[in-house]
């Protein structure tokens, strides 16, 4: 005869297996509900992000309520402020981010190739493009253009430029009507506006005409998206260059001052990098965020509520891959997750380059 207390027993391991299999998503491998338990116990995770707290607040509500346990501590700054303060932090031997997510894709993947990246080998990798994760380190997490904004009360259709060749010639010609009157990233201060101008650069033959158009024109630089699109709402800018068209699509919806232009000729596409530090504290925890922010489910709001257009193509709407194909066509240049950007992080390059754009764009 079975004792009571062996039944108990028994009882309560099957329960316990069975909870241990319901934390583990659809798909998933089977052990891995011991990171679900792990990150558990760990209490909580820490972001570093580029990204505006506003926009992740739906994907941090849907986290925690497949995760209850954990508090999602996070830090919202600028693209370089992410980065100097992880590395000021981790030079200093003290607690720094579990999880580092950039728009500066560029400086993203030098932390990875610094060694500072943990390999992670998400069980979501198969959603998303091939390009987009490096060393099982480095993943690119959305799927984001680059615009030129305009302000629609003050800038006619005809004159919305629809190239980049047609964008420098409005300005350094019309220099009554747009002197003073034009913004785009301080690449000084900005790390994604650094990164977008350079690959700019690489991309467009014609590119340090159009930096010399900047410097007729007397362009206004900034280091944040939101200042610049406030500017242009207000009429003291207007048109911007190279501004992350997640924010500004999103602006322009709820704001009839704004209106966006995708560049017919070729348009730059950003992908926000995601990585886990290798020192993380809450290591289990970070994973956990990787995963659910690659997921369908979590590429589902960043579509739909975060508005930052999801990587993978098999959400729903048109805030993803297929639907920004639709508007652009093949003139898509999706910006590879790997050590291909690195090339104006290294010094020499970076102080010329920054050294002819001061001369040419008139940023002294």
């Amino acid at each position: 005869m079975i004792s009571k207390s062996l039944i108990a027993v028994a009882i309560t391991g099957l329960s316990f297996s069975l909870t241990a299999l319901a934390q583990a998503p659809a798909g998933y491998p089977a052990d891995y509900s011991k990171i679900v338990d792990a990150a558990k116990k760990e209490g909580k995770v820490v972001i570093y992000s580029a990204t505006d707290t506003k926009a992740v607040e739906p994907l941090i509500k849907d986290f925690k309520s497949m995760y209850p346990e954990l508090q999602v501590e996070y830090n919202d700054m600028n693209s370089t402020e992410v980065y100097n303060r992880y590395i000021s932090e981790m030079a200093a031997g003290g607690n720094s981010a579990d999880l580092m997510w950039s728009s500066a894709m560029d400086l993203q993947i030098k932390l990875v190739s610094d060694g500072y990246g943990l390999s992670y080998a998400s069980p979501e990798i198969s959603g998303i493009p091939a390009w987009a994760v490096w060393n099982n380190s480095a993943y690119g997490t959305t799927f984001e253009p680059a615009v030129f904004v305009y302000n629609k009360r003050l800038v006619t259709a005809a004159e919305v430029p629809k190239t980049h060749a047609e964008f420098a010639k409005l300005i350094s010609t019309n220099t009554g009507k747009f002197k003073n009157k034009v913004t785009t990233y301080d690449i000084e201060k900005s790390g994604v506006g650094f990164m977008f101008i350079t690959q700019d650069s690489r991309e467009n033959t014609d590119f340090w005409n159009l930096a010399k158009a900047f410097g007729t024109a007397s362009v206004r630089v900034q280091s944040s998206t939101g200042t610049m699109l406030e500017r242009i709402s207000s009429g003291e800018n207007l048109l911007g260059y190279n501004i992350l068209g997640s924010y500004a699509l999103a602006r322009a919806a709820k704001d009839p001052s704004i209106g966006v232009q995708f560049s017919t000729d070729y348009t730059l596409i950003l992908s926000r990098v995601m990585f886990i530090s290798q020192a993380a504290k809450h290591a289990n925890a970070a994973k956990l965020w990787l995963d659910y922010t690659l997921s369908k489910r979590g590429q589902t709001i960043i579509a739909n509520e975060a508005n930052l257009f999801a990587i993978r193509p098999d959400v729903t709407g048109e805030a993803n891959p297929r639907g920004l194909a639709k508007k652009i066509g093949a003139g898509m240049k999706p910006l590879p997750v790997n050590p291909m950007l690195l090339q104006y992080l290294d010094q020499a390059k970076r102080l010329a380059f920054l050294k002819q754009w001061k001369e040419t764009a008139g940023k002294k």
